[in-house]
């Protein structure tokens, strides 16, 4: 496992803590917040916002991912994200994630001072962003993710499936320390599988890297407790505190101060 992994200027210590990445969509059609952040005054206060309630890293998403989402073009997403990447590393002391699949948008925000290529494809959709992250020195986070939900065994495929991703991350010239993995919940799974899975965590940390856990407002925790989107903290809380208990080392959240306190709780009981 790696110990110490190193994400822009901070250096993030695996196990001891668990590790705040909050959510800032500049899309006018995000499924939670669309069009809430997508200028730049709106967005650095929230960015400030989510800092004081104690995130670790900012994930800066310029293509909603939500299901039915319309592909943009490179260059619209380019222009979204790279003047807020730049507005934050000018005014923030934090590491900036970048939550994209495509080459040239991951270039565009790594020479922005983006410092962690977020790939929702888990460097599957574009054959380049790999080595473009390894050119950079860049960290990534590799999410699990496919074409369909045609399981022989979901988590022995999911671990698979991963596995693929960080050997394409290896080949290209990533480090390992520079890796982190993502079950991808909400994606290419059924709301079974997707619970399925979060109870099954501890075995994809098996595999050796960090773990991120994104569930945040999630249409699963909206299907269990049949909620609309701005009511899913309590839901996103539990499964931030399940996936502590499974060896999660950081969590994507939108509701960044309610699960700090959870995950500051629960790592008092579970890291002692």
């Amino acid at each position: 496992m790696t110990e110490i992994m190193e994400i822009g200027n901070k250096e993030f210590k695996i196990g001891a803590r668990t590790y705040i990445m909050g959510i800032l969509n500049v899309t006018p059609d995000s499924f939670s917040d669309g069009g809430r952040f997508n200028d730049m005054d709106n967005a650095m206060d929230r960015v400030n916002k989510m800092i004081e309630e104690g995130a670790d890293i900012i994930d800066v998403g310029g293509e909603s991912t939500r299901p039915g989402y319309i592909l943009l073009s490179d260059e619209e997403e380019i222009a979204r994200i790279v003047p807020i990447i730049k507005a934050i590393k000018e005014r923030f002391d934090i590491p900036v994630s970048i939550d994209t699949y495509k080459s040239r948008v991951a270039e565009a925000a790594l020479e922005a001072g983006a410092d962690l290529i977020n790939d929702i494809w888990g460097f599957k959709y574009d054959e380049h962003i790999a080595e473009i992250t390894a050119k950079h020195g860049a960290a990534c986070c590799l999410m699990h993710n496919r074409n369909d939900k045609d399981y022989k065994n979901l988590i022995e495929d999911i671990i698979a499936d991963l596995q693929e991703s960080v050997d394409i991350a290896l080949r290209a010239g990533v480090k390992p320390e520079k890796i982190m993995l993502d079950p991808g919940i909400g994606f290419a799974k059924t709301v079974d599988q997707n619970l399925e899975t979060i109870n099954c965590l501890e075995k994809i940390k098996a595999m050796g890297y960090p773990l991120l856990l994104g569930t945040s407002r999630k249409s699963t925790i909206g299907a269990v407790l049949d909620l609309p989107v701005d009511q899913r903290v309590e839901g996103t809380i539990a499964t931030t505190v399940v996936g502590i208990t499974k060896g999660c080392d950081f969590v994507r959240v939108h509701d960044v101060l309610e699960n700090k306190r959870a995950c500051i709780m629960t790592d008092a009981i579970v890291r002692r």
